[in-house]
């Protein structure tokens, strides 16, 4: 590993102590092999003035809930060092009484909570102290004979911490093993299965021996553990058990969530090795990871459906073999599963969660890997990570995290996406927690989102090829699909039946009725193994409604509407719900044009302005009020309706 301290960079902050530690900790921040998200913590010793003018040392030190790789001044909660000090000396102290007067001691009570080591970087008598959870150091001590491999490589440089639960336990240790230490003689303290912690008065030479002693660690595992073989193996492909696998785990979870399958090689070939079964479920890189990941991976062999159910219940029962007091058993359902032959599943509520629970899976295959090279991957016994699972402190970090959105975990797809209505969808769905697949024939859908969560499809939906391709896509993408949006559509120029181009007749049946009946045929696979399914068709007030010269448009959508009402029939068996919007007057849409606005308002007798309002309730309905609509139909407020047909228009008397 490299030093990242760039000189020019940090004479800005040379003077300001918080400057620096900021600088310092974001190049920590940096490194994913030192810290995963949120990982880790900092501190630095300094004095400031207390609102009588008297002198006071505090203690910055990383909050909760701030990365290293991004945090602020703002990021370090300044705790009185005093009462910090005093604090290791106590016999007990809970944790819940740890936080509530390190909270009390704090200079600023509108700061984050400080971290749960603060007590410890508060005892370190240096002014800069920095702890990663460095995965090259913690892979060697999570070996059989993880410590004495630590003294062979770093020798009487560094103090050997036993694990033991962070906090004020971990503080204490530390507070009773270095009661007679001279500090000088140490560059460092390793933990054992937790991570590193590296001091100096100097922010640099704090830094630098962190790299220092993460690189003998490096050092060590390429030559005694070698290169891992990676081998050119094609992953297989199966989207149907896919997005069975999805869900199933929600159903255990109580909640839709999303899946990531990652399926290069090293997933691959790390599916495939004949002790997966054993190596995956002994236990995470660290015991942080626990909240994350859980304790292990399930497994699938033949049954996929049967590894989940199992899991969940063998989880169920390691609960009960730990749980003391008036602990409540967490959901049963797996975090990141093993699939042999297709690669790596990692499952959660949103992108967000999922993106961090792949790259925690990543970091621990690899060390997985390198510590069988050594002798066996041996991480803390299942006693300890249940202890870390269900510690108060990492119970609160799982209550901070938002799940109240309604389609959180969700998967939609939405057709005429790149604009008016479509577009309008894509939003309204992905501000409620959905993940999006977005599909349009506009080549300017591309980069229109520029979300990780919205897929962005250019696509022929008259294709069936292309479809099929959107629908796969989506499943490849995010696990599953719930939601269809069936909304692409063209608005033909007003002919007479007389008078009708049969290119326009032709075109209108095609857009505005083949391509969703060919959408619903290839999604209705996926629909059914969805949660809650349910399709939204944008059907248009000419159904109940029709005006002069635009039969195209309207035979169309009212072939439309009974293809709707012929699935609601057929998918009600399957648990898919079929309900139709008739919106009308929507003017933000790409088919209303300047010149087909001027021509059906002069058709009327109105002004443009007139046409616009010329509803009972004189207002103008926009594509984000038929996007609320959409996204009502497809939520829990309709979970009991199907073939329903639904008019937002401003109340039209012909309807009525």
């Amino acid at each position: 590993m490299k030093s990242l301290w760039n000189e020019k960079e940090s004479q800005g902050h040379k003077k300001d102590l918080l400057r620096l530690r900021v600088y310092t900790s974001r190049l920590l921040g940096r490194e994913a092999d030192l810290v995963l998200h949120g990982g880790g913590n900092t501190s630095v010793k300094a004095k400031v003035k207390n609102l009588f003018g008297e002198t006071e040392e505090v203690l910055y030190v990383k909050g909760s809930g701030w990365d290293l790789a991004t945090i602020e001044a703002a990021g370090f909660p300044a705790v009185k060092l005093d009462v910090l000090k005093r604090m290791a000396e106590l016999k007990n102290l809970s944790d819940t009484d740890m936080v509530k007067n390190q909270r009390a001691a704090m200079i600023d009570p509108n700061s984050p909570n400080p971290s749960v080591e603060a007590i410890l970087h508060a005892i370190i008598p240096y002014r800069f102290v920095d702890h990663t959870h460095a995965d090259s150091v913690v892979t060697i001590t999570n070996t059989p004979n993880g410590k004495e491999r630590i003294q062979k490589i770093y020798g009487s440089s560094v103090l050997i911490v036993p694990y033991v639960m962070p906090g004020f336990i971990l503080a204490k240790k530390v507070f009773e093993m270095t009661k007679d230490l001279d500090w000088s003689k140490i560059e460092g303290m390793i933990l054992l299965s937790h991570g590193v912690f590296t001091f100096h008065e100097d922010v640099r030479v704090s830094y630098e021996r962190m790299i220092k002693i993460v690189s003998k660690a490096e050092n060590y595992l390429r030559k005694e553990a070698g290169r891992m073989e990676v081998k050119n193996v094609k992953p297989r492909e199966n989207l149907f058990e896919l997005a069975r696998i999805r869900q199933g785990v929600s159903k255990i979870k109580g909640m839709a969530v999303i899946v990531k399958l990652e399926t290069d090689h090293t997933c691959v070939n790390f599916s495939n090795r004949s002790d997966v079964a054993t190596i995956a479920t002994r236990g995470p890189l660290t015991p942080d990871h626990v909240i994350r990941t859980k304790s292990k991976a399930v497994v699938f062999k033949n049954n996929t459906q049967g590894a989940v159910t199992e899991f969940a219940s063998n989880y169920r029962q390691y609960f009960k073999r730990y749980a003391t007091g008036n602990l409540t058993c967490l959901d049963s359902a797996p975090r990141w599963a093993v699939w042999p032959g297709y690669g790596l599943i990692s499952f959660g509520v949103n992108m967000k969660e999922v993106e961090i629970i792949s790259d925690i899976v990543e970091h621990t295959i690899r060390a997985i890997e390198q510590a069988e090279a050594l002798g066996g991957w041996k991480p803390l016994p299942e006693k300890d990570i249940f202890k870390m699972e269900y510690w108060e402190l990492e119970q609160a970090k799982i209550k901070k995290i938002d799940r109240s959105l309604a389609f959180q975990g969700k998967i939609a797809l939405v057709t005429g996406a790149a604009s008016g209505i479509g577009r309008a969808c894509v939003e309204a769905f992905h501000q409620q927690g959905a993940c999006v697949a977005a599909v349009d024939i506009n080549p300017a859908l591309q980069n229109l989102f520029k979300k990780k969560d919205i897929l962005e499809m250019v696509c022929d939906v008259t294709r069936v090829n292309d479809l099929k391709k959107a629908v796969e896509s989506t499943v490849r993408q995010f696990g599953g699909l719930d939601i269809i949006v069936s909304n692409a559509g063209i608005f033909p120029p007003s002919e007479s039946i007389e008078a009708m181009n049969p290119e326009t007749w032709n075109k209108s049946l095609t857009i505005n009725l083949s391509s969703h009946q060919l959408l619903l045929k290839e999604s209705i696979p996926y629909l059914q193994l969805g949660m809650d399914p349910a399709v939204v068709i944008i059907g248009s007030k000419n159904v109940p409604a029709p005006g002069p010269g635009a039969s195209a448009y309207s035979v169309a959508k009212a072939g439309l509407t009974q293809l709707a009402r012929v699935a609601a029939l057929e998918l009600a068996p399957k648990g898919i719900r079929v309900n139709v919007v008739h919106p009308n007057q929507v003017f933000d849409t790409a088919i209303w044009t300047k010149e087909v606005l001027k021509k059906r308002a002069k058709h009327y007798g109105m002004t443009v302005a007139e046409y616009k309002t010329s509803n009972l309730l004189k207002t103008e309905i926009t594509s984000s009020d038929v996007a609320l609509l959409a996204c009502a139909m497809a939520g829990p407020l309709f979970l009991k309706t199907t073939g329903a047909q639904i008019p937002i228009d401003g109340g039209n008397d012909r309807v009525i």
